[in-house]
């Protein structure tokens, strides 16, 4: 079972399709051009963000990827990313589900990791190391309390180990709020 199901998740997204304020928020922004700046590379040739809410965070990757593809369980986050980022593709799925094709050389997971349990963070990581074994793996992660079964940090551990490493990643960037870690492919 995972920590939020898709009706809470829709809940959520009930009032507004940007409910966490990502266009307007400075710290939403600082977070987004953060991650952006923690890419390894200038171009990609596939990126998939696990969770893509609104597509805010899929405007500032997109363009140093030839294609984007974007995942989110709720219609109403993925007809606002469809609006964001129109060159995108975008697919509805709840994880851990079986993640979209391609060949993806990015994947990015910002601030999703801590909405899974562990069973569900194993089953996403497994398939990630098995299909995108050298992806470049960018993870954001809240620091504060989240109310889910797992909290950032723990989640991005268990997240890691279910990739096969040893370590979380590499840490790029961090402040009092969130932390930005690299899991570059061997």
């Amino acid at each position: 079972m995972t920590a939020v199901n898709s009706l809470q998740l829709a809940a959520i997204y009930a009032q507004s399709d940007d409910p966490w304020n990502f266009r307007t928020s400075p710290y939403e922004r600082a977070k987004f051009a953060a991650t952006r700046a923690a890419l390894l590379r200038n171009a990609y040739a596939s990126a998939l963000e696990l969770g893509c809410g609104n597509g805010e965070l899929a405007r500032h990757l997109a363009p140093r990827c030839a294609s984007y593809t974007g995942l989110d369980a709720v219609e109403t986050a993925l007809v606002a990313a469809r609006r964001a980022l129109p060159q995108g593709s975008f697919v509805q799925g709840y994880l851990p589900c079986i993640l979209p094709e391609g060949r993806h050389d990015l994947i990015v997971v910002s601030e999703v990791l801590y909405f899974l349990d562990k069973p569900g963070l194993v089953a996403v990581a497994a398939q990630i190391a098995e299909r995108w074994p050298n992806a470049e793996i960018v993870a954001v992660n809240w620091l504060g309390q989240s109310g889910n079964a797992l909290e950032g940090e723990e989640a991005l551990h268990v997240f890691a180990r279910g990739l096969g490493r040893e370590r979380a990643g590499v840490p790029v960037s961090s402040t009092a709020q969130y932390r930005i870690d690299r899991l570059s492919g061997s």
